[in-house]
Order: C-alpha cells, then structure tokens, then sequence
C-alpha cells in the first residue's frame, strides 16, 4: 500500500458523501451533518500528525460549518427552554418567591 493512499480513501470518501448530499432531504441533512463533522476529524488528524496550525484552522472551520447546521436545532432547544422556564417562573412555590 503506498503511503497516500489512506489520504486518497479519505477524498474519496469525502467526494461520495458531498454527493449524497444532494439526496433527497432527510438523507441530504444528515449527511450535510457528516462532512463538517469529517472536516473536524482531518482537523484532529494533522493536530495528531504535528501539524498543528493547519489542525486548528480547519478543525474551527468545520466547527462553524457544523454550528451553522445545527443552529435550526439550537433555536428550537432554545425556544423550548425558555417556554420551560416561563412555565416554572408562573408554578413557583407559593411560599417561596423566585427572584429571576
């Protein structure tokens, strides 16, 4: 086996699952959940291999392309934990004053 040919499997990889990323909805959200997930893991692979700069920087671009995916699922974790709050604050204890 030559020496690149585990970076070639990993763009190889990489190339199946951008297109399977236009499949349908479902299947196109989770792969598109997958590659900044792989971008991250080449970011923890050069940080291992000593390339440590490289690591960083694409780690932390595959950090804000998985942040921009998940902000959907980040709003509505949001959205009902403030409603979970309000519902809390208005059933507090009657003895008992909560100052929020």
């Amino acid at each position: 086996m030559k020496k690149n040919s585990g970076w070639a499997v990993v763009l190889i990889a990489l190339g199946v699952l951008l297109l399977f990323g236009k499949l349908g909805h479902l299947i196109g959200w989770v792969i598109g959940l997958l590659i900044p997930i792989a971008i991250i893991g080449l970011g923890v692979m050069a940080w291992r291999n000593g390339y440590r700069l490289i690591g960083i920087v694409i780690g932390i671009i595959g950090g804000f392309m998985l942040l921009g995916k998940l902000s959907v699922v980040i709003f509505w974790v949001a959205a009902i934990g403030l409603i979970v709050l309000g519902i809390s604050m208005l059933k507090g204890k009657s003895g008992h004053t909560r100052r929020w």
